[in-house]
């Protein structure tokens, strides 16, 4: 700090008299600090935060142990750990997004990466310590309750992982706390065993989200073109066309062939390059594996085998497998739904608002079948029904050009009847 002396510590009742007086102080400034970092921390994964201002005990030890500078215009020493948050992460990737995050929000002292020195035969947790300045308007706010803190006055915001969390909890116990340390080599190599495997499982766990979301691009892409295909044939039932951009590009991954999960990512790439019937086989390879797949991942691998058919015009082999994709799992409302689209292609709008309707009651939050019953009942000439259908996937946020199209068809009907 800026202006310091060198004092004595004080006796211990007058610095726990004093510290009571400021800790209200301390906890108003910390929950508003948490409160900011609930707002700005984005992630795919919500993080647990945990706040604490710390207690006059823990406070005390650490005074006597490293004998920080006192501040003339503050009666107590300050500790750069006096106020902490903690955010629990689920992904090593999120550790890296949380401290940008803070960088983006707060004016950051010092970083420092607890851990990241140690060797492989050492051991002791991981965690990203960050201090940040208290915001001026906060220790203004302080400061007219009679809280006066000195302006270079810092949080620290600790950032981990679930695990390095848990192991540093274990830690705290077994080696800062208590009277007696593992010293005994045995003891060691058991508690850096430990940290290893719990560093490992992390690694892991972020191996498979990387793997989840390489599956989740090219998913999300193949359903994209399966519905930019329904789509476009569907505007053919109204009385003009609207053109529609591409949508995407093609994503590639890596992939090693040996589990269903590379099986099925082969497949869906081939299906997103276009090389239908390669797709087609690989489906149809993991479906008579052996062992035989569970009933989820038949019904899963039925249902992306439909959508090739689909692709390639072959309505009737992509209706049969999404009917046994339902078949296997009743509650599939996106093979309902993908049933009640491959029926309005083949102009049976009555089965397929029945289909729609059956999708709808299992997961009644889908914009697209809202849309797409809205059109169904259009073509057959219900058109309070299809206004009703449309309203409500516009209040759900679907409002593309497609939609557009169909009110003002609605529209015209309605002038004609007047």
């Amino acid at each position: 700090m800026d202006t310091t002396i060198q004092n004595k510590v004080p006796n211990k009742s007058t610095m726990s008299e004093q510290y009571h007086i400021y800790r209200s102080g301390f906890e108003t400034i910390l929950s508003t600090i948490e409160y900011k970092l609930r707002d700005v921390i984005s992630l795919p994964s919500k993080p647990t935060l945990k706040s604490r201002v710390k207690s006059f005990d823990s406070y005390y030890r650490k005074t006597l142990r490293i004998k920080p500078p006192l501040n003339q215009d503050f009666p107590l020493p300050l500790l750069t750990d006096m106020m902490g948050i903690r955010i629990i992460c689920a992904f090593l990737e999120d550790l890296a997004v949380v401290e940008q995050q803070i960088k983006d929000n707060f004016v950051v002292k010092e970083v420092e990466r607890k851990g990241a020195s140690l060797s492989f035969k050492e051991f002791g947790y991981e965690s990203v310590h960050i201090l940040v300045e208290i915001p001026k308007e906060l220790l203004d706010a302080a400061a007219c309750t009679g809280f006066n803190l000195p302006q270079d006055c810092v949080c620290e915001i600790q950032i981990r992982t679930i695990l390095q969390d848990a192991w540093a909890e274990v830690e705290h116990e077994l080696v800062y706390k208590s009277e007696f340390s593992p010293f005994d080599l045995p003891l060691k190599r058991k508690l850096a065993s430990i940290n290893a495997s719990l560093s490992l499982a992390d690694i892991i766990f972020q191996e498979i989200r990387d793997y989840q979301n390489k599956l989740n691009r090219e998913v999300d892409f193949r359903r994209n073109a399966f519905y930019s295909k329904a789509d476009s044939m569907a505007r053919d039932s109204l009385p003009m066309e609207i053109s529609v951009s591409e949508r995407g590009q093609q994503i590639s991954s890596p992939y090693v062939r040996g589990t269903i999960d590379d099986m099925l990512l082969a497949a869906i790439q081939a299906h997103n390059a276009g090389e239908m019937e390669k797709a087609v086989k690989i489906y149809t390879d993991i479906i008579e594996s052996e062992p035989v797949p569970s009933s989820v991942i038949l019904s899963v691998i039925l249902k992306h085998r439909g959508m090739a058919f689909f692709a390639q015009n072959k309505y009737r082999e992509a209706l049969n497998d999404f009917q046994q994709s339902v078949a296997y799992q009743a509650d599939n409302f996106r093979s309902l739904y993908y049933i009640g689209i491959v029926h309005s292609v083949l102009g049976d709008n009555d089965k397929a608002i029945d289909f729609f309707n059956q999708s709808l009651s299992i997961n009644e939050h889908q914009s697209h079948v809202y849309y797409r019953r809205a059109l169904a009942n259009y073509n057959l000439g219900n058109y309070v029904e299809s206004s009703s259908d449309l309203a409500t996937a516009n209040s759900m946020g679907l409002a593309d050009d497609d939609c557009r199209h169909l009110q003002d068809c609605l529209m015209r009907k309605f002038d004609m009847s007047m």
